[in-house]
């Protein structure tokens, strides 16, 4: 990215408008070279590496750098779709089918967040765009729209701002608006400066103290044998673990349908451990399902958390309902932020909402102790979703200086 190929700043009296074209760059050059450089953008910020995070902070300007309305729904639409390359395998993945329908779920995810820069893009003066963007951040980062906003640029707030929470947050959202306007150069500046900082003083997120988070590689049986022996070589896990933690977490979808009777056998094989166990499991009610974290001890065993964002698509299903049928995942949007256990806060995510901005800024509005993620990525498999994930949850905790702990259950080893 140089100045000849993104300087677009016009002289006085022309209103500010983005159109003009460098001597250098042919205005035919001007749609295309943004769209490809958006595609890179997006491809290294979402490559798994939370490093990389900062990269996303360059879309707003390669927005606000398009010619036309339409060239900034091709921008956006190239940028959303890099970072989210992994889908359509990982729909491949889930339902045992060819790309086509992940090709199609890719397509319909991205048009969202196409739509909303699409329209809110303007070639008037900069203070207009500036506002313009800060409300598509909006827009993506809460329901409806941000129930599919992946790739949200705020997510570089942890590692251009470790340790400063809400402040954290906020100095990152100028940036980006700053990176819409004339003096783009001066954010571009300070966003290596801050990057360069952060590279020299890097530290993953703690653990805490007692807690540990068990990653399996059982692929898509994890949950779904109801064996009395599976769940027994699972506790066997657990009481292993125990021996360095009293708090064990286990992935989502971990012991699959909870019923009594598997509260009974966990309760059964954990007397003397001294350990509790948080796990993911579904419960099953006549209307569809809830996808949940229960919390297991020789004491008590309860269900600890309803997940407030399933999948769509895969497990939220909200259509069913309207056609009056029956099925599909609950979404308890803005229920249960955060939950006490041992007498600490806990901000619980569970897979896809670590994808997606408004469940974690909910719960840090609660001040919780810590951060639990756990997921079942076992159809992720020859994709970067879960380090994606990790990725994400890791800048959530570093912006607010929380310890956190993971669990996830990727494709089983062959």
């Amino acid at each position: 990215m140089t100045p000849d190929i993104l300087d677009r700043s016009p002289t006085a009296g022309s209103s500010d408008l983005p159109s003009r074209s460098s001597p250098s760059i042919p205005n035919s050059l001007h749609g295309p070279i943004l769209i490809g450089v958006s595609i890179g953008v997006g491809t290294v910020a979402w490559s798994g590496n939370m490093t990389t995070l900062p990269v996303a902070m360059f879309f707003p300007l390669l927005w606000a750098k398009s010619s036309a309305r339409l060239v900034a729904a091709a921008v956006s639409a190239s940028y959303f779709l890099a970072a989210s390359r992994g889908l359509p395998m990982g729909v491949a993945n889930f339902y045992a089918a060819d790309l086509w329908p992940g090709l199609l779920l890719w397509a319909m995810a991205s048009a969202g967040f196409s739509l909303v820069h699409a329209v809110l893009w303007t070639g008037q003066p900069e203070k207009r765009r500036g506002v313009r963007y800060l409300l598509a951040m909006v827009l993506m980062g809460v329901p409806p729209f941000g129930i599919a906003g992946w790739a949200h640029p705020l997510t570089a707030a942890g590692v251009l701002f470790p340790g400063w929470g809400w402040f954290g947050l906020g100095a990152t959202a100028i940036l980006l608006v700053v990176m819409t306007g004339r003096r783009w150069q001066i954010a571009v500046a300070v966003l290596l400066g801050l990057y360069a900082r952060s590279a020299t003083d890097w530290t993953q997120p703690k653990v805490p103290d007692s807690w540990k988070g068990v990653d399996l590689a059982l692929g898509q049986n994890l949950g779904r044998e109801g064996a009395l022996r599976y769940h027994r070589d699972l506790i066997a896990t657990v009481r292993a673990e125990g021996e360095e933690a009293r708090f064990v977490v286990l992935p989502e979808s971990a012991l699959g349908f909870w019923t009594p009777t598997i509260a009974h056998v966990w309760q059964h094989d954990l007397p003397g451990s001294g350990v509790t166990v948080i796990a993911g499991a579904a419960v099953i009610d006549a209307a569809g399902y809830d996808n949940v974290m229960v919390a297991i001890s020789e004491a008590e065993a309860r269900i600890l958390y309803r997940e407030r964002m399933p999948v769509p698509v895969s497990m939220w299903q909200p259509w069913r309902a309207w056609l009056g049928q029956r099925g599909g995942a609950h979404a308890h949007f803005f229920t249960n932020p955060v939950v006490e256990l041992g007498g600490q806060r806990i901000a619980p995510l569970i897979c896809y909402e670590q994808l997606i901005v408004w469940p974690v800024l909910q719960s840090m509005l609660h001040k919780p102790d810590m951060i639990v993620a756990a997921g079942n990525g076992w159809w992720t498999s020859g994709t970067s979703i879960i380090a994606i994930q990790n990725a994400s949850t890791s800048a959530w905790a570093r912006l607010f200086d929380l310890p956190l702990v993971t669990a996830f259950n990727s494709q089983a080893e062959e």
